[in-house]
């Protein structure tokens, strides 16, 4: 490193996209209960300097994309003293929507908020704050934070499929053992954080 370095890359060098690390820094302020830093990812109409933060860790390419992801993981947070990874895909985890009797495909309301999520051809930013708001008051776990992400990343790329993914997921019923794994590796990955 040489004394102009300023650790920052150089000008039309791209800076790439760490979810995984958005995450882990959305975590710590549940963990480390810095509930006034979550307030400010809460409001999505003023940016504030949590929602910069936020965006760093989206890199050049995805950084406004971040900034919502942090809004959605706040929103999710609100008022929960232990951090959630979550488990599976945002269809996994619409499967989880509904009450005791119905939920996921069996529930009405769930098969219609998936329904609009996987229907709209831009990332449908409300539909997913319905989506992660729904599991929240169903006390069920949110999908994968990391990999909500990184789906999100893809929603353009016709190659990736991300909405059809979810759409399968949603209606493909679930192992009972890889259920129990998802939760074994999200408690495993909450514990040694």
């Amino acid at each position: 490193m040489t004394e102009y370095d300023t650790g920052r890359p150089a000008v039309g060098s791209a800076v790439p996209h760490d979810s995984t690390a958005l995450t882990d820094w959305l975590t710590s302020l549940v963990r480390n209960r810095e509930y006034g830093t979550l307030a400010d990812l809460r409001r999505a109409r003023n940016p504030t300097n949590a929602h910069i933060r936020a965006g760093w860790y989206g890199g050049d390419a995805h950084r406004e994309l971040f900034e919502r992801m942090a809004f959605l993981f706040a929103i999710y947070h609100q008022g929960r003293p232990v951090p959630s990874y979550g488990y599976g895909s945002l269809g996994d985890a619409a499967r989880r929507i509904g009450d005791s009797v119905h939920r996921g495909p069996d529930n009405p309301g769930a098969q219609r908020l998936l329904d609009r999520v996987v229907a709209s051809r831009r990332i449908p930013w409300r539909h997913l704050q319905h989506t992660v708001t729904r599991l929240r008051s169903c006390d069920q776990a949110p999908p994968s934070w990391i990999r909500l992400t990184e789906d999100l990343t893809q929603w353009h790329d016709r190659k990736a499929r991300i909405a059809y993914q979810w759409s399968v997921d949603f209606h493909t019923p679930a192992t009972r053992s890889g259920a129990a794994q998802s939760k074994q590796q999200q408690t495993r990955k909450g514990a040694t954080t």
